[in-house]
């Protein structure tokens, strides 16, 4: 796969396993679209996870091609190897990914960093975490029913958040709400959440049901995109 330049002003990296990719990451990613007005999401299945050392269950080419077959049919997204495996075996760093596409950006680009509640709950043990948000804005989809002090728990150390002064709903009915972020160096950054998605679908779950994802009418197809079932199928995977 040859990577194609980013087009457009506005670009979120949506990094992961995507081990499999599921309607649930799809949901998300179409949430924030439609909240943030962005041009293009970069889906970016991740090399080596240093949180993970026991790695992936499928291989990194099995879990791009997923990806690729899994956002095919969305208009502005985009799979990228902006994580892909370093050949020095390494592992893959969010903050160094970011910089990195920070510098392929044109002028008065705006990049946003896009997670799950669940990744977003481990942030504060991601490396150099608390410059992850200034990097890019961080957009976090939370679950339901969520606070600001369930957020400001899960902030890496020496980072304060407080709320800014609006909320909105677009047009699709998400919520998107804003806040702001403080670090000791004096800088401040926009932080937002996407409020209350009813789309929490666990990969590990989503494996664990290989046998009904394999077969031809198991409960598993409902939760990822068909041609991705498909591929997991033909390919044996998960078994």
């Amino acid at each position: 796969m040859d990577e194609q330049p980013v087009s457009g002003r506005r670009v979120a990296f949506f990094g992961g396993s995507f081990d499999p990719p599921h309607l649930g990451h799809l949901a998300v990613a179409r949430a924030a679209r439609a909240a943030l007005g962005l041009d293009t999401v970069l889906f970016a299945p991740v090399g080596a996870q240093p949180l993970k050392p026991k790695g992936s269950t499928a291989s990194f080419g099995d879990r791009l091609a997923m990806t690729e077959l899994a956002i095919a049919a969305d208009a502005g997204f985009r799979v990228s190897l902006a994580d892909a495996p370093k050949p020095t075996g390494e592992p893959n760093y969010t903050l160094e990914t970011l910089l990195e596409l920070q510098k392929e950006l044109p002028a008065g680009s705006a990049l946003f960093c896009l997670m799950g509640a669940d990744s977003f709950a481990g942030l504060k043990r991601w490396h150099r975490g608390a410059e992850i948000p200034f990097a890019a804005q961080l957009v976090v989809a939370s679950r339901p029913g969520e606070r600001l002090d369930d957020l400001r728990s899960d902030l890496p150390k020496g980072l304060a958040i407080e709320a800014a002064a609006w909320a909105e709903v677009s047009a699709s009915g998400v919520e998107l709400r804003s806040y702001l972020l403080h670090n000791p160096h004096g800088q401040t950054t926009p932080f937002y959440v996407l409020a209350g998605l009813e789309v929490e679908i666990s990969a590990s779950e989503i494996r664990e049901q290989a046998g009904e994802i394999l077969g031809t009418r198991g409960a598993g197809r409902e939760l990822l995109p068909e041609a991705v079932s498909e591929y997991i199928r033909a390919h044996g995977l998960y078994r």
